[in-house]
């Protein structure tokens, strides 16, 4: 198949994008990714000269040349050189800042692209992205959003780079006003904290393995006293719980003093998202990511927390299970994952406080008891701790609190 020949085919088909059939489109699609499977390089360079030509062509459209172009590149990106890379990187970057609906649907294939071409040419999208960063004013949503998926994509080639993207984004923080936007800086320091997490936990196989949690520790606890301490008090509930998500596992790199200075604030006001949210899955897991990050830094503040956390999680696993919902399950396991935490870290008291209650009067109250106690012995982490959380069930007279 000559090259003009490719290229001739690829402009017949993507002239027949926009046939009204939603059938003929997907048809096309098709094809073209076929074409590309065999001809990728091809087949994306007329991609790109399509799109550039017929800058009036609709939206969704565009988006369908562009999703055409993520299958493609999903598992062709490799076969790119570097100017072709350039090219659709540029075009792609192009595609997602035009657009002025905030919707991550509307972007979905813009950002799929540079999601693809990122797994294989990671500094050219990253420099691309940080031009888009511009002093003084928040970013595109979009581009908060590439940022994210990049770095679930693509952990060890984003997080060298965490350093610039954060020292751009922290002055402008405070700038965000709408809902939508601070959803996307959520959305993106939750996913650049996993990123670095993954990163510190696999330093053997890392590019740079002396990068340490101090690189990022200052900018995340920057971060986390707007989340924490401003926009965790907004009416939007999906804010609300965009934030909750981030701040888990935000809490694993914040500086071990800031954090343990934090503990008092920041985890009754976690307990008090249970009374205002229906849907609590969110803010279970990110109560368990808190709690695994204070007892990694051997915090002393739990203990004066620990009545609280113990009264809230024990009346999350005491509602009955009516939903069938997967965060409905999901909300249980994670509470479940809570007590554990606190089981390993104080297993006197979490006994101490399970243990009258499998007497009460009321069903669903000694159910939800002994499937705590049930978890957290088959949980345990160590012989020891089995021992003090079976002793008192086995040999209840001989042991007091």
């Amino acid at each position: 198949m000559t090259e003009s020949y490719m290229k001739k085919l690829s402009s017949t088909l993507l002239d027949a994008i926009t046939d009204k059939d939603p059938l003929v489109q997907e048809q096309v699609c098709s094809a073209l990714c076929s074409l590309g499977e065999v001809r990728p390089v091809e087949m994306l360079c007329a991609c790109e000269e399509y799109l550039r030509q017929h800058d009036k062509l609709a939206h969704p459209y565009r988006a369908a040349v562009l999703r055409a172009m993520e299958r493609v590149l999903s598992s062709r990106a490799s076969e790119l050189d570097k100017d072709t890379a350039s090219t659709i990187i540029l075009l792609a970057s192009s595609e997602m800042t035009k657009m002025k609906v905030y919707s991550v649907l509307a972007w979905e294939g813009k950002l799929g692209v540079l999601v693809a071409v990122g797994r294989q040419f990671i500094g050219k999208v990253m420099e691309e992205l940080l031009h888009r960063l511009h002093p003084g004013a928040p970013p595109h949503c979009a581009v908060l959003h590439t940022l994210a998926s990049l770095s679930v994509a693509n952990a060890f080639g984003v997080v060298p780079f965490l350093p610039s993207v954060l020292s751009s984004l922290l002055p402008v923080l405070g700038m965000a006003k709408q809902d939508t936007v601070r959803m996307a800086f959520c959305s993106a320091l939750q996913r650049f904290s996993e990123g670095a997490l993954e990163y510190l936990a696999n330093l053997d196989r890392a590019p740079d393995p002396t990068v340490r949690k101090d690189a990022f520790a200052t900018d995340i606890f920057s971060a986390y006293d707007v989340l924490f301490h401003h926009w965790l008090q907004s009416r939007e509930a999906k804010l609300r719980l965009a934030v909750v998500e981030a701040l888990g596992p935000m809490s694993h790199l914040l500086p071990s003093e800031r954090l343990e200075e934090q503990l008092p604030k920041l985890l009754p006001g976690i307990l008090a998202l249970y009374k205002k949210h229906a849907e609590t899955f969110y803010v279970s897991k990110s109560l368990g990511q808190i709690l695994e990050a204070a007892v990694s830094v051997g915090s002393r503040t739990l203990d004066s927390q620990l009545d609280a956390l113990l009264a809230a999680l024990h009346s999350q696993i005491c509602v009955p299970v009516e939903s069938s919902s997967p965060l409905v399950m999901s909300n249980q396991k994670e509470v479940l994952r809570c007590f554990t935490v606190l089981a390993c870290n104080s297993p006197g008291r979490l006994l101490a406080f399970l243990l009258p209650r499998l007497d009460a009067s009321n069903e669903r109250t000694r159910v939800g008891t002994l499937q705590v106690v049930r978890h957290v012995i088959n949980s345990a982490g160590d012989t020891y701790t089995r021992i003090i959380l079976m002793l008192p069930l086995l040999c209840p007279a001989s042991v007091s609190f």
